[in-house]
């Protein structure tokens, strides 16, 4: 029930229709909103005119308040509005379609004060379908009351607000137990032994629980529909061609004469038989919509688990290569501290031999100076030969290298981490990534393709509406005798000659693309037949490509 209340509300004013009266497009209007929405167009003026002028203006601009007299503070509270003189009202408002309308207006005006009949040209624009309607002389008198979907809403109000309630209770209706089928009467049990005592006339009353008396009011029958161009005459016809119920003096009047009409009844049960048999394959369509929706609250729950499992997944990636991260630093810092002691050793070896060799070399110097101040000829004579040798061979020891450092400061080792930090920033989940689809399999072009001697030419194409990128073909040649196939060429080309056939051979050829997808299924087989030549040719050669 609650989800039928969309369809008994107006359009325009968003509240249930009141009146409604059948527009030709099938759509439904409030008659009061229908007069709201009236505009007129000028003798010479049509919707179909002002389409083809490419004006403009919208369907709804004559509902500007800066285009029609309004209500407002500063005028006398009566406006004018496509040749009708309205009563006071408020300020027009917005329905939920967006349409700027009159809200309702009061009950209607006597008939001596009722509206006068719409002016010629009078137009009316469905706010659904937006379809411009031109009224004839009749006005809105000449569109039917559709008296079926007033009693839908008269039956949906009364279900909706009291129909399971007491309708004899005096204050606070209590909650109905029964109900009379013929009273049509909803009693609580105090008011049936009160007022409806199964006895006398009222014992033959049937009296069924609530729901079941919901459901028979709901399809009592209504009052029988009148004709709009003749209001005192009932429905008794319907007209195949106008699609539409007509009375006897309809057809008399020759309005529908010439027109195939059947019986009202007829069609009557033959339209329901269609509605019963299009709401079947309707209610097919709820009821899979009914199981979609389930399926897909259940993937919300489903991607809501799928969502945690696999954040704790990716956090436990991550903290792996951290992990992996850190042991291959404390590797590479443990390689540093060795170069770095490599080096200190090294250096302080230097610099101990360096000390041992500059002692050694100041002693003889000084040994030297004393021995130049001695002045005994024949006594410096005796030892100056060696200690000269010793000076010059001293002086040889440091200057062959001794004095240059054996270890730079500077660390030889250098950390290329530029491919890991690419790798770090290009890491991606595999399947986020938008590849282009696999080609489809290449079309072998027949009227191309022909052998000559013992060399063989074919040509191929990509399919007419395929629009996946292609990065290069493979073609295939058997051996000749049916055995496995073999590449031949690799490439972007769509044409290959191969040669170094054998003579009177048949051949089996197929091509593939492939794109960074994939490659291709294979294309349809070619046979192949070469010339008849010499049986000692038989040489294979490396295949040429063109």
């Amino acid at each position: 029930m609650e989800e039928m209340e969309e369809e008994l509300k107006c359009p325009v004013c968003g509240s249930f229709y009141r009146e409604p009266i059948i527009l030709p497009c099938s759509h439904n209007l409030c008659q009061a909103c229908a007069r709201n929405i009236l505009v007129q167009t000028p003798e010479s003026e049509s919707p179909q005119s002002r389409r083809a002028s490419g004006s403009a203006v919208s369907d709804y601009d004559y509902l500007d308040l800066d285009k029609m007299s309004l209500y407002s503070e500063a005028d006398s509270g009566y406006g004018s509005y496509g040749g009708f003189a309205s009563a006071p009202t408020t300020p027009c408002q917005k329905s939920p379609n967006g349409v700027r309308v009159f809200p309702p207006a009061a009950p209607p005006p006597p008939a001596a004060l009722a509206p006068p009949p719409p002016p010629r040209n009078a137009c009316l624009t469905c706010p659904q379908c937006h379809r411009s309607l031109v009224l004839d002389e009749r006005g809105l008198r000449g569109f039917p009351r559709n008296r079926l979907l007033e009693g839908v809403i008269d039956r949906y109000q009364q279900g909706r607000a009291a129909a399971l309630r007491c309708q004899l209770c005096e204050k606070a209706p209590k909650e109905a137990a029964v109900m009379c089928e013929q009273c049509d009467v909803f009693y609580c049990d105090p008011c049936r032994l009160r007022c409806h005592p199964p006895r006398g006339p009222l014992a033959k009353h049937r009296l069924v629980p609530p729901a079941q008396g919901r459901v028979s009011r709901r399809l009592s029958p209504r009052k029988i529909s009148t004709c709009t161009d003749h209001e005192l005459e009932n429905h008794s016809m319907y007209c195949v061609q106008c699609k539409s119920p007509v009375c006897y003096q309809c057809l008399e009047e020759g309005k529908h004469s010439s027109h195939e009409v059947k019986a009202l009844g007829a069609m009557w049960k033959l339209h329901k038989s269609q509605l019963s048999q299009a709401l079947n394959g309707l209610s097919d369509r709820a009821k899979e919509a009914k199981e979609f929706l389930v399926q897909l609250r259940n993937m919300v729950q489903q991607i809501q688990e799928n969502s945690v499992e696999f954040e704790a997944c990716l956090v436990a990636q991550c903290d792996a290569l951290i992990d992996a991260l850190n042991r291959r630093k404390a590797q590479l810092l443990s390689r540093v501290n060795k170069e770095h002691e490599h080096k200190l050793k090294v250096v302080r070896d230097q610099i101990s031999h360096c000390t041992v060799k500059l002692r050694q070399t100041t002693g003889l110097m000084e040994y030297c100076l004393e021995v130049i101040k001695e002045n005994d000829p024949s006594g410096f004579l005796q030892i100056s030969d060696a200690l000269i040798r010793r000076v010059h061979l001293t002086e040889d020891q440091w200057g062959k290298g001794t004095l240059t450092p054996r270890m730079t400061t500077d660390f030889d080792l250098n950390l290329d981490n530029a491919p890991l930090l690419q790798s770090i920033h290009q890491l991606d989940f595999v399947q986020m990534k938008v590849s282009s689809p696999v080609p489809a399999p290449p079309i072998l072009q027949l009227e191309e393709c022909c052998t000559h001697n013992n060399s063989a030419t074919l040509s191929w194409k990509q399919p007419p509406l395929s629009t996946v990128q292609v990065e290069g073909y493979i073609l295939e040649l058997d051996d000749g005798n049916g055995g496995q196939f073999r590449e031949v060429y690799v490439g972007k080309e769509t044409m290959c000659t191969v040669d170094g056939l054998h003579f009177n051979s048949t051949y089996s050829a197929r091509v593939k693309a492939f794109n960074k997808s994939g490659v291709s299924p294979y294309s349809k087989t070619l046979v192949l037949q070469t010339s008849e030549g010499t049986k000692g040719h038989q040489e294979h050669n490396i295949p040429n490509n063109l």
